[in-house]
């Protein structure tokens, strides 16, 4: 029986903690994370999860795809120990980065967590919406 993969959506703010930042780092623990349903998200992942890198705030683009590489951490900047990490290695850069725009526009994309739930930080992707992302990311 084959495992089944899923697919999430990470934003980062470029600024703070790019693509290229983790490219440099070959693997980067994602934290910081304090919204109930991203943290629920994040709890849902399990190592071979794979998920696109959004730059927020500056760029506002899916630039590249990431698999979960340890699932289940607590986040060590919580004292409390109540929310959840994960840690994550860059897979690759997509051909062509989509944008937000792109993304609004899209009829296809109507019902992605990333257009209803703007202000989640960690989102589930469904199968239909990751391959129609790659395919117009030319992927």
């Amino acid at each position: 029986m084959s495992k089944s993969t899923a697919h999430w959506l990470m934003k980062s703010e470029p600024d703070c903690y790019g693509w290229d930042q983790l490219v440099a780092e070959g693997e980067g623990l994602w934290d910081g994370v304090r919204n109930h349903r991203a943290a629920n998200n994040l709890r849902a992942m399990k190592p071979g999860d794979e998920a696109f890198f959004y730059h927020s705030n500056q760029g506002l683009e899916i630039v590249g795809i990431v698999t979960i590489s340890e699932a289940g951490l607590i986040d060590p900047t919580d004292p409390e120990g109540k929310w959840a990490a994960v840690k994550v290695k860059p897979l690759r850069k997509l051909a062509h980065p989509v944008t937000l725009k792109a993304i609004k526009a899209d009829p296809a994309l109507a019902d992605i967590e990333l257009v209803r739930q703007s202000r989640l930080s960690v989102a589930a992707i469904t199968p239909r919406e990751w391959a129609h992302i790659l395919a117009m990311a030319g992927d």
